[in-house]
């Protein structure tokens, strides 16, 4: 059982965006996604096995490794220092490698793809 912190207060309602989480092996979920939490709450809501979340979304470990699909990498804010550290422990980091728990969900982000890792450093 992996612990979520709650980011309530920062959640709001209205149209969900669609997040596309391709597995390593190919397999594919579409999930819609709540505005105000993140790509990495999303995928443990909705059970996406590539996503381990250790840290539970702190930025202290790289278990909620994702490649962000290149037609959207660009569109996200830029990683913080704290998450270029912890993508140096990530397995097989590349170019487009951000920590799923460091993507708010926004209406913006609507049809976002993102890939898993082979192995998430456990």
């Amino acid at each position: 059982m992996h612990y979520i912190a709650g980011r309530e207060s920062e959640r709001t309602t209205g149209p969900m965006p669609q997040i596309t989480y391709i597995e390593h092996d190919g397999t594919t979920h579409q999930v819609e996604a709540e505005v105000g939490s993140t790509v990495m709450e999303t995928a443990i809501r909705n059970g996406i096995t590539g996503i381990v979340a250790e840290c539970g979304g702190a930025c202290s470990c790289a278990t909620c490794h994702v490649y962000v699909d290149e037609a959207w990498f660009e569109r996200l804010p830029k990683r913080s220092p704290e998450e270029e550290d912890m993508l140096d422990f990530a397995f097989d980091a590349k170019p487009t490698s951000r920590l799923s728990c460091q993507i708010k969900v926004e209406p913006a982000l609507d049809g976002l793809v993102v890939r898993t890792p082979a192995y998430q450093g456990q």
